[in-house]
């Protein structure tokens, strides 16, 4: 940065999780004119580790925080020119569980930061991330931003309701909200409870990779470099009080997911494991980007580029999670849980599941 040029004031909500760290990076490495304060309460997901290469930049700053409490979330707010809010209980099986964080985090949290950016004086983009999932589950076409939402699990209630949220606090104190709504996002950084980087991180150690029902569930994936691009040409280009799709256009069976990782990986097809359907598990989600594309936007990263990138940077940073599940008690307890086993350090599948998993 050339001393005297403007300096942009940038907070990033949730920045130190996986999509928000990835922004972060971003930022600092395409905006010179940017300072960005980093805003994470460093729950289970959200690691200074995902920050590293940032951390002792002079244009970043890091503050542990809530965006629940506006003694901490509210001043920070009022200082930006930008506010992107990433900050969100995220994992929809974690939902089924226990949906009350889903709501004080996705909800009230995006409550106090809004409240706090109608009276700031300076503020001039707050993009409120969203997600597909609150569409819900598509049976043919593509979402498109003018669809309904019919959210069918309580994580994607959270951020439809924080999403609607934002829109009246447009609509009624005129604060300068854009609403971006992501497909699936894959890539480095990504906490290992998510079907890619769970199924890379166990296959690597050849361990069974739990797959839901019969596999045939639909994702479009998209990379989260295309979807920080995007969010950096909606904060200059989007308009106020817009929804914006954010898709990478490549809709993948989870079955065809999982058998190019263990590919990928030279690992054998044996290694799946049936397990029960998640309840209310939605079977396809896809939307419609045309809107975005109008802007200028195309993904640069084609799927079978990215996932390879991605299983490499899995494979060549163990460093980064294998303490999260070999050490993390509350990560194998979860795992435990969800999967009904004895949790990421089973060696041996049953036969049922083997025989099961041949014909997938």
């Amino acid at each position: 940065m050339v001393k005297g040029d403007p300096t942009v004031e940038v907070l990033v909500t949730g920045g130190a999780g996986f999509i928000g760290s990835n922004f972060v990076l971003h930022a600092l490495a395409t905006h010179p004119d940017w300072r960005v304060t980093t805003l994470d309460k460093l729950t289970y997901a959200g690691r200074t580790e995902n920050l590293r290469d940032v951390m002792d930049d002079p244009r970043h700053r890091f503050i542990q925080g809530d965006v629940a409490d506006a003694a901490v979330a509210g001043p920070l707010v009022r200082d930006a020119d930008i506010v992107v809010h990433f900050a969100a209980e995220t994992h929809v099986d974690r939902s089924l569980h226990e949906a009350g964080a889903f709501i004080t985090t996705d909800v009230y949290g995006s409550f106090v930061l809004l409240d706090a950016a109608r009276h700031a004086q300076r503020l001039r983009r707050f993009v409120q991330i969203s997600t597909d999932e609150v569409y819900g589950s598509v049976e043919t076409g593509s979402s498109t931003e003018h669809d309904e939402v019919k959210p069918r699990n309580p994580y994607a209630a959270s951020k439809a309701g924080a999403d609607r949220l934002a829109y009246s606090y447009w609509a009624t104190h005129g604060v300068p909200v854009i609403i971006t709504r992501a497909s699936n996002n894959y890539g480095p950084r990504q906490f290992p409870e998510k079907i890619i980087p769970l199924f890379v991180t166990n296959a690597i150690d050849h361990l069974p990779v739990p797959l839901y029902g019969d596999g045939r569930h639909i994702r479009d994936w998209l990379h989260v470099e295309d979807h920080c691009r995007a969010l950096d040409l909606l904060i200059e280009r989007g308009e106020c009080g817009e929804v914006y799709n954010i898709g990478g256009g490549n809709e993948v069976p989870n079955i065809d997911l999982t058998h190019r990782i263990l590919e990928l990986l030279n690992r054998p097809r044996s290694l799946i494991e049936p397990v029960q359907d998640r309840q209310g598990h939605d079977r396809r989600y896809s939307v419609d980007t045309t809107k975005l594309r109008a802007l200028g936007w195309t993904p640069r990263h084609p799927f079978a580029d990215g996932l390879r990138a991605t299983v490499d940077w899995y494979r060549d940073n163990e460093w980064w999670w294998r303490p999260i599940k070999e050490t993390d008690t509350a990560y194998r307890d979860y795992y435990e849980a969800q999967y009904g086993n004895e949790g990421p350090h089973k060696s041996d599948l049953s036969a049922e599941a083997s025989a099961k998993a041949e014909e997938l």
